[in-house]
């Protein structure tokens, strides 16, 4: 774009439901951006878009008939984010999409190569990744504190009340907790510790007897060696989770617990609290650990990850989720609900599980 770097984003946002709420906010007070418009048929999202001053249009072609905003977030329900980012790619308007960026990876790699055949910057709503806790968790590892990673341990643990299920479409296939919250633990895990190449799973309905699952077990086997392991489930009451141990979201109590775990052969570090732990001098079980907390300045995500859209839409920044890490964790957590439904192992390069 030939806008001047300093001047505000004009970014407009599909969707004003829960997540489209959220971004429309963050739009509104950020310096790097401003709210052009709301795309939405609902009367509802009218009248939010004239509290923000902003322009309203029920749809995408009738927003590109009166103005070209500089950028789109795209936060409808989920099966309409393919359709809605072509239309963007169509436009030559960069887009960020939110997470998942499809119902299924084929739609997602579709999305993906057109956003690459026209390159139109196409980005995905992981917005953990740009928590500052995630990246210096990232700088911790990559400068070699850990050693070489051995294993991590993951821990996705809420309850969700019966009146969450109340709409049909929450007790039906693909919206279990695999679908709508692992996939950001699975995020942060590859971004953390590199790519995943098999996975093994299991899940259980046990509780609600509901057709998605409300547990699910799952065995990460990443390209380095390591193994991992990922226990979520919607049907326990428990304090660890990234949204209480975090305190990313006010919405949720913050616990002050761990979530994630990773250990190598030269120490081991929590997440969200980045607890390094290592042997002082010589690694020896019989010797003590000693342990630093590793400092970061807490900032919202969610913002960043605005202010991160708008350098990429001005040129000026690279992004920190392109589409193609959406879809590599689609990939994953795909993989996940094929392997609990056969009990196999199942490999993301489509080999079969024995080669």
């Amino acid at each position: 774009m030939n806008q001047e770097s300093c001047a505000p984003v004009r970014l407009a946002v599909m969707g004003a439901g829960l997540i489209g709420k959220s971004h429309i906010a963050h739009i509104a007070k950020s310096a790097e951006a401003d709210l052009a418009a709301v795309v939405d048929p609902m009367p509802a999202a009218r009248e939010l878009a004239a509290t923000y001053g902003a322009a309203w249009y029920p749809s995408f072609a009738e927003l590109l008939a009166e103005m070209r905003p500089d950028g789109v977030v795209v936060a409808t329900p989920n099966q309409m984010h393919v359709a809605n980012g072509l239309d963007c790619i169509a436009a030559g308007i960069p887009a960020l999409v939110e997470k998942p960026l499809a119902d299924d990876v084929a739609e997602a790699e579709k999305l993906v190569r057109a956003a690459e055949r026209a390159g139109v910057p196409l980005l995905t709503g992981h917005h953990r990744r740009h928590n500052p806790l995630i990246q210096r968790a990232k700088e911790v590892i990559e400068a070699g504190h850990l050693g070489r990673i051995i294993s991590v341990q993951g821990t996705c643990w809420f309850f969700k009340p019966d009146s969450y299920f109340d709409p049909a479409w929450r007790r039906q296939k693909g919206a279990g907790p695999v679908f709508l919250n692992l996939i950001h633990d699975v995020d942060l895990l590859r971004y953390l510790c590199g790519e995943v190449v098999a996975v093994q799973a299991a899940e259980s309905r046990m509780l609600r007897n509901n057709e998605v699952e409300e547990t699910a077990v799952i065995l990460l086997h990443f390209a380095s060696g390591a193994l991992g392991t990922v226990n979520v489930s919607d049907a326990i009451q428990a304090p660890w989770s990234w949204e209480f141990t975090s305190g990313e979201n006010p919405a949720y109590s913050h616990t002050k617990e761990t979530c994630y775990n990773i250990g190598g052969t030269g120490g081991s570090l929590s997440v969200p609290y980045l607890d390094l732990w290592k042997h002082p001098a010589k690694a020896d079980w019989w010797s003590p650990l000693e342990y630093e907390r590793i400092p970061v300045a807490h900032q919202d995500p969610l913002g960043l990850q605005i202010a991160n859209f708008c350098g990429v839409i001005r040129g000026t920044a690279k992004a920190v989720v392109p589409a193609s890490e959406g879809l590599k964790t689609l990939k994953v957590i795909e993989a996940v609900k094929q392997a609990a439904t056969s009990g196999a192992l199942v490999r993301l390069d489509g080999r079969a599980a024995s080669a």
